[in-house]
């Protein structure tokens, strides 16, 4: 969310000290956060709370007019309106439901969304029986049909003691949500993405395993990014301390044999394999089955390979694309075109995990793409995020009907601007 500007709106419900949070969550992720309160909503939370939150005024009447660099445009709905990469109005009372739906405009913050081109998001909150109500649920509806994307409420407990659907959304949630809304591009849309991530870990004994310093962040950023792209992703993962993505279907797994199992399961249903997993390359031929004292002093370990899951993939229907991770420590692309080759990849990501910046457990990368067609792509070091949206343009030109029209795809020619920027 660096460099984009949200205006979030707040509404009078008694879930109003939930976007507190929330600000607090947009700003770690680099968004620039306007806040506008209803006079409804000043009543849960104070403006001020959010101002010393976010440095910025808190916009709240609809006449007002400033000039400074907190107040683009001067009139605040139509500033606002202006500069807004997306409307979050969180949370949305039932009232404010009703008002979006009828097109009313008579405070400031439904002005600023008849005067807005950019994208709305609407995270309903209600008590008792409100979001089953026929005219709030035709509210919605109507709000949906009209490209607005509508969040479902949670069930549980309700400030009023009942039970029952209603309840603010998991900040996660809402933050899915604000990324899907702010990718501009479904290009992914019916696509069915499984990715790989993380570790694996091999059994030396019940206490001790093998593993590797794989943090998963970069089968992360490449499974939200699919995500937000319109894909329905599969994510099945090594340990990894992050916790399960929104709207992502999660596998976890231990080892190799584990993972290896999980992809053949699911191989066939998919459209597009991406192996972003550290899988171990050996592990303890015969594990202990009790743990091994060091009273026994030196050992003697008896490695094997691990079987190779690219190399054993069911057989592949016309349109699928396979893409594989090389992390190497030397001769970069001579090896990462050898895997490509033998392993019969459409694609390969290959990084050095020496270099500064590149390694595991960090949240840039700065990789080499090389595809089928011989074509390779040097990528400056960026952000994962931006290098899993990187790989996705490399897949979506990969794909059948894309293969000859995108013979020469600028994003994969070496040059000195940053690949995958939006020309």
């Amino acid at each position: 969310m660096a460099r984009k500007t949200l205006v979030l709106g707040v509404t009078g419900s008694i879930a109003a000290y939930k976007a507190v949070p929330l600000v607090r969550r947009l700003l770690g992720a680099g968004a620039t956060v306007q806040v506008v309160m209803t006079q409804m909503a000043q009543q849960f939370v104070g403006a001020l709370t959010f101002e010393a939150l976010t440095g910025r005024p808190v916009a709240t009447d609809r006449l007002e007019v400033r000039h400074d660099e907190h107040w683009p445009g001067g009139m605040a709905h139509l500033g606002l309106a202006e500069h807004a990469d997306m409307i979050v109005i969180a949370p949305a009372s039932a009232h404010c439901l009703a008002k979006l739906a009828h097109g009313l405009a008579d405070d400031l913050l439904t002005t600023v969304i008849l005067a807005a081109e950019c994208p709305l998001l609407v995270v309903p909150a209600m008590d008792g029986g409100m979001w089953d109500h026929p005219a709030v649920r035709e509210n919605v509806r109507t709000l949906r049909a009209r490209g607005v994307i509508v969040m479902e409420p949670e069930r549980g407990p309700l400030a009023s003691g009942r039970v029952g659907k209603g309840r603010f959304p998991e900040e996660s949630a809402i933050v899915a949500a604000i990324s899907g809304g702010l990718c501009p591009h479904k290009d992914f849309r019916g696509c069915r993405v499984l990715i790989t991530a993380g570790p694996t870990q091999e059994s030396l004994d019940p206490i001790r395993f093998f593993s590797n310093h794989s943090s998963g962040k970069m089968g992360w950023a490449l499974a939200e990014a699919a995500r937000d792209r319109g894909a329905d992703v599969t994510l099945i993962a090594g340990p990894t301390a992050l916790s399960p993505p929104c709207q992502i279907a999660f596998v976890p797994i231990t080892t190799s044999e584990e993972l290896r199992k999980a992809v053949v399961a699911r191989f066939a249903e998919s459209d597009v394999l991406i192996m972003a997993a550290a899988v171990a390359d050996f592990r303890p031929v015969r594990p202990s089955a009790q743990k091994i004292s060091k009273s026994k002093g030196r050992i003697t370990l008896i490695m094997e390979p691990t079987p190779d899951i690219l190399m054993e993939l069911p057989g592949r229907r016309p349109g699928q694309v396979v893409v594989g991770f090389a992390a190497e420590t030397k001769e970069l692309v001579e090896t990462a075109r050898r895997k490509l080759a033998a392993k019969k990849l459409d694609l390969i990501v290959a990084n050095d995990v020496t270099e500064p910046g590149a390694g595991f457990g960090t949240d840039t990368n700065r990789v080499v793409l090389i595809d089928r067609r011989g074509q390779v792509g040097n990528l400056p070091l960026m952000p994962k995020r931006q290098v899993a949206h990187c790989v996705l343009d490399a897949v979506q030109c990969l794909t059948e009907g894309n293969d000859q029209k995108n013979r020469l795809n600028p994003r994969l020619v070496p040059s000195t601007q940053a690949v995958g920027q939006k020309k």
